[in-house]
């Protein structure tokens, strides 16, 4: 899965192996190293001699090096696990050619803002509240997110544990200045630079 920040690739990940009947395990590619690996494929292995199969979900999966992405190669080829990676960063560019020539790379977007106010709706019904925010401080907290659900979710948070219910619901100005505005991604080094060049010349 190759997307932006808090698109939904764990998420899609995690459904996949529940609709599959495999068990789900998860890597960082940041946190983990060989001795990692190693005990992954032992424990996939385990589970395949008792006619269990294994997703295992590789986080940021750019982050290995060639060597760490060739191991998976031999697990995959003959089926003891199911390989899910997932990268903000182009995959043809940071992945090896043998890896990719066995997987298929499916392209996620930021989340419109439909998608956004969906998973403030379900903030709601999960707190059993409306956000205290009016109209115009929801479409400002929708426009902060910039795409990402995570983030979405991490402010409506901040401004459920910051005002009293009782309080009259906030305006755009006192929710700008409660969360502050969220500074978009930029890396001089990776795509949102590019990203970043690109909606400055349009």
């Amino acid at each position: 899965f190759w997307g932006p920040p808090g698109c939904g690739k764990t998420t899609i990940a995690r459904l996949l192996a529940d609709h599959t009947n495999l068990e789900f395990e998860q890597l960082s590619a940041i946190f983990s190293g060989v001795p990692d690996l190693r005990k992954a494929f032992d424990r996939a292995k385990d589970r395949r001699r008792i006619g269990k199969g294994t997703l295992l979900f590789v986080d940021e999966i750019h982050r290995f090096n060639r060597a760490q992405q060739d191991s998976f190669l031999p697990y995959m080829e003959d089926g003891t696990i199911t390989l899910v990676g997932a990268t903000t960063e182009n995959p043809s560019f940071e992945l090896n050619a043998a890896v990719l020539s066995r997987a298929n790379v499916l392209t996620l977007n930021r989340l419109d803002e439909a998608a956004i106010d969906l998973l403030l709706k379900r903030a709601e019904d999960e707190m059993k509240r409306p956000l205290p925010l009016d109209a115009d401080a929801r479409a400002a907290l929708v426009n902060m997110a910039d795409g990402d659900g995570r983030t979405s979710l991490n402010l409506a948070e901040e401004v459920f544990a910051s005002v009293d219910p009782a309080q009259a619901p906030l305006n755009r100005e006192r929710l700008v200045k409660l969360v502050q505005r969220r500074a978009p991604l930029y890396d001089k080094s990776r795509d949102g630079h590019y990203n970043l060049i690109s909606a400055l010349h349009k």
